[in-house]
């Protein structure tokens, strides 16, 4: 599509939906306030961005005083390195509802630019943020859903009660296999037939995650250590990552951590993924060397969750596309 040549003026949301994100974003703000979170805002744009090899950055250049000659600077996909620099500066609990971008994520439930809620709260554990997004969550879907009592799952329950399958000890056999049994494609680049996480991950967006959150929210926790991302790991056997995502619906709706406050752990995760980066030919990005300095000034321990507003509202209106709860989405920006 080219966008240049779309003229539909209109937007893609009724004033109706526009309505309903105005009282939900309210509630949202009343809830925080009514519990000392402060709300805070941080910069959109950022001399580094996320190293991550899932996630993709818009990229724009600076021209002007400071610098003359010209500086790259990537539109956020998260605020979480700005708010963390907060926390560490003393700030106490705070929130934020932010927009966000993600190069190349567009589709029923993805906009390249989108609403994120973000908060963190030091002194818990992401088992206790479990709790607080639960009672958000429920004080934001009461009136429009009668939910079943929550629940609760590790990602390896999850995984043996949809799947039949201990996705923490199984080699890539057992999951091919699985895959066949389920009429699921083996993902065509080599490379990734070879990863584990690529497996668990072809199973768990074709066969578990649909299941999930039926009529409730679902919390799973504990995901893999290779799927820590920012988030401390647990020892066991085997280690897990102190993680959380919530689904309702089949659609994930929160991310959460226990977060990682080692700034050596946090580097040797940022130069791996960089390696990750390189060997699948994705951009070079610079790695967030503010994010490392706030974890060797040392931050505090907390919890944070990231929750995508716009598919709370495809919910609470109960739409399938995100396109029908913003105004005026990529195609018509």
């Amino acid at each position: 599509m080219i966008l240049a040549t779309n003229s539909d003026w209109r937007p893609t949301a009724s004033v109706e939906v526009l309505k309903l994100r105005a009282r939900l974003l309210e509630r949202i703000r009343a809830f925080f306030a009514a519990r000392g979170v402060l709300e805070v805002e941080t910069p959109i744009l950022s001399a580094a961005t996320v190293t991550d090899p899932a996630l993709s950055s818009f990229v724009t250049r600076y021209t002007g005083p400071v610098f003359p000659q010209g500086q790259t600077f990537y539109l956020h996909t998260s605020p979480e390195s700005p708010m963390k620099r907060l926390l560490a500066a003393g700030s106490g609990p705070i929130y934020q509802i932010s927009k966000v971008f993600r190069d190349g994520e567009t589709g029923r439930l993805h906009n390249p630019e989108f609403t994120l809620l973000e908060w963190y709260r030091p002194g818990l554990d992401h088992h206790r943020l479990m709790d607080e997004t639960g009672e958000l969550m429920t004080q934001l879907l009461a009136p429009h859903y009668l939910l079943e009592p929550m629940e609760r799952l590790s990602y390896r329950e999850a995984f043996q009660q949809h799947a039949n399958l201990d996705p923490l000890t199984a080699a890539i056999n057992d999951f091919a296999t699985a895959a066949k049994a389920w009429q699921i494609s083996r993902p065509e680049d080599r490379l990734a037939q070879n990863d584990l996480d690529t497996w668990r991950d072809l199973l768990w967006t074709h066969v578990i995650e649909p299941k999930l959150g039926q009529g409730r929210l679902t919390f799973i926790y504990d995901y893999p250590a290779s799927q820590a991302s920012l988030a401390r790991i647990y020892p066991g056997d085997p280690p897990v990552a102190a993680r959380f995502e919530l689904y309702v619906n089949g659609i994930e709706l929160a991310n959460g951590f226990h977060e990682l406050a080692d700034p050596r752990e946090q580097r040797a995760r940022f130069v791996e993924q960089l390696r990750t980066r390189a060997a699948s030919g994705l951009p070079v990005v610079t790695m967030d060397e503010r994010l490392l300095a706030t974890l060797e000034a040392g931050l505090p321990d907390c919890a944070g969750v990231a929750l995508g507003f716009d598919r709370l509202v495809m919910l609470v209106q109960g739409v399938r596309a995100i396109r029908d709860v913003i105004a005026f989405p990529f195609d018509r920006a």
